[in-house]
Order: C-alpha cells, then sequence, then structure tokens
C-alpha cells in the first residue's frame, strides 16, 4: 500500500515549517507529500522549495490565487494528482508525533476512514515553541492541554470499533482514507467556501456511501498550535449546506466536485 500525506496550508509559514520537521522525523516515510495552498505568499512557497530539496520522497505544491477560504477547492486539486492508494491528512498547523504515519498505515482497513486526536499547543507557549523548532512533545511537555491525548498505546486502539453513525470527533486535521473512497464520493464539496463543515460534509458522504469510521485513539496522534479563530461569516450558510447531507444521506457533492 502506498500512502500519501496531504498538508492545507494558508499564510503561516512559522506552522508549516513545523509540522515539515515533524514530517521529517516520521518513523515511517509517505510515499509522497501533497501540500495544499489556498492562496499564500511567496514565503510559504520557499519554506516548501527548500522542503523539497532536502526530503528523499517526491513532494508537490498545489497553490491557486487567494480568493478568500477555498479550501475544498484546493484540497481536490491535490487529490486529482494524488498516486498513492492511500491519503493522510492533517492540517497546516498540526505538528505529528514521530509515528503518526505509521499508525494510520498500521490501521488502515478496507472500506474504512480513520479520524484521532489532537492535543492543543497553548497560545503562551508559540513564543517558545517557534524560538525553539519544537516538534516532540509527551505527557509531561509544557504548554499542552488535553494531555492525556499524547499517550500512545496503539494496542487499546482495538477496543475502537468502525461506524457507520457520524461521530462528533472526526476531524480533517487527523483523518485518513482510501483514495478511491475519496474518488467514489467525488471529493470534496466546493459550495463551502468560508470557514467550516467541509471536512464533516467529506466524512458525511463517506459514510453515506457505505465506508465505516474508527476512531484510533492511543495512536495517530497530533499537537494543534494556537491560533485565532478564523471567520465564521459563512457557517451558517455552511450549516445549512451540511445539514440537507444529513437529512438527505447525500453521497456526491453539490458543486466543483472532483471528476
Amino acid at each position: 500500500m502506498t500512502a500519501a500525506i496531504l498538508i492545507p496550508t494558508y499564510n503561516w509559514p512559522q506552522a508549516l515549517q513545523l509540522v515539515l520537521a515533524s514530517l521529517e522525523n516520521q518513523t515511517v516515510l509517505p510515499d509522497e507529500v501533497l501540500i495544499a495552498d489556498d492562496g499564500s505568499s511567496s514565503e510559504t512557497k520557499q519554506i516548501i522549495e527548500d522542503f523539497k530539496k532536502r526530503f528523499e520522497k517526491p513532494v508537490h505544491h498545489f497553490w491557486h490565487e487567494d480568493r478568500g477560504f477555498r479550501k475544498s477547492e484546493i484540497l481536490n486539486k491535490a487529490l486529482l494528482k494524488c498516486v498513492s492508494d492511500y491519503v493522510i491528512q492533517i492540517d497546516g498547523d498540526c505538528i505529528m508525533h514521530r509515528s503518526f504515519i505509521e499508525d494510520h498505515k498500521r490501521f488502515s482497513a478496507k472500506n474504512t476512514f480513520l479520524y484521532g486526536s489532537r492535543v492543543n499547543i497553548q497560545k503562551g507557549y508559540l513564543k517558545l515553541l517557534f524560538s525553539k523548532k519544537e516538534i516532540d512533545f509527551n505527557f509531561f511537555s509544557k504548554g499542552i492541554k488535553k494531555r492525556t491525548r499524547t499517550l500512545r498505546f496503539p494496542v487499546l486502539c482495538g477496543f475502537y470499533k468502525s461506524s457507520l453513525e457520524l461521530s462528533t470527533k472526526t476531524r480533517g486535521c487527523n483523518f485518513s482514507y482510501w483514495r478511491a473512497d475519496a474518488m467514489n464520493v467525488n471529493g470534496y464539496d466546493e459550495l463551502y467556501t468560508g470557514w467550516g463543515r467541509e471536512d464533516s460534509d467529506f466524512a458525511a458522504r463517506l459514510l453515506h456511501s457505505g465506508v465505516a469510521g474508527k476512531r484510533i485513539r492511543y495512536a495517530g496522534i497530533v499537537y494543534h498550535i494556537w491560533h485565532q479563530e478564523k471567520s465564521k461569516d459563512n457557517l451558517e450558510i455552511n450549516n445549512s449546506y451540511y445539514e440537507n447531507v444529513l437529512s438527505e444521506k447525500r453521497i456526491l457533492p453539490g458543486v466543483g466536485a472532483v471528476k
């Protein structure tokens, strides 16, 4: 099985540097790196170019013009070019535990997507985080909360079963799925512009298509860097799209899907 890591990003090069450093530190490397860039400036591009030169696997940078939050569209562009069997997805502000990719590959199963937990790195720790370029955390680390989520005991994952019921714990920042399953539901729905619900919509349509979700608690850990909340101006309309998907048990997106 080949696996890609898919990283959406937007204009936070400091955070992306730490994410990419944690990728270099993985026990198991992905077969390709897909960076879905929602219109960042040249500083982000330079960080990615420098990373390409030193990383031993193919790195692909997908970019479009900054015309507001269009994460679904740039994710679809990356998914179209993905050549791997399996996609492991995080966010551009999530530092990976060194066994993150290993864990997602280990627990991958046909007709199943996986979702994991995130540990929160607190606002007051950011100055030190970036000055130290810290990527290694554990239960006793400073500057984090939800610290029980740092505990990695993969054997305990067996107590969590797959389900066709939608979990409120599903997060696009710690998520993996088969590329073929993503193609079957035509990818992300590009109706979702502005922050909110695009990841939940994608997970719901996978479930409606018969792909079960499974939580990987005590494995597949990420550390989410605190940031100001994004504008929620579109959240009400995005909620209405999402409620329609749930009520109709829809599989295909409304517009602009992967073809």
